[in-house]
């Protein structure tokens, strides 16, 4: 447990995880995740940029939002598109370069 968390529960007079309530468990829970991690994994960036991506495109299909806010919703969601982009470029290549060598190989 990190030391910070501790600390609090120990001034709440919790010593133990397990006493605390389900709500207080799922904070916890998420304070732990956020407070050992070191770095974001590349498939956490792409779930972020895919549900970046889902909530721009929400916004444009929705017959509320104004066309000057959709227009401008644009260059993030390019940027968004180019990060997944370069993330899977190598599998991509990879892929494409397989199927040029195995045509190779049945001529």
């Amino acid at each position: 447990m990190h030391h910070l968390i501790n600390k609090l529960l120990g001034k709440k007079g919790i010593t133990d995880p397990n006493q605390l309530s389900p709500e207080e468990k799922v904070t916890f829970d998420s304070w732990q995740a956020v407070l050992i991690k070191e770095e974001l994994t590349v498939e956490e960036i792409k779930n972020f940029c895919k549900s970046q991506i889902g909530a721009i495109e929400s916004k444009w299909a929705n017959l509320e939002t104004d066309n000057a806010k959709k227009a401008q919703l644009i260059p993030y969601h390019t940027v968004y598109k180019l990060i997944l982009s370069a993330i899977d470029s190598p599998k991509n290549a990879r892929e494409a370069l397989e199927k040029n060598l195995t045509q190779l190989l049945n001529v």
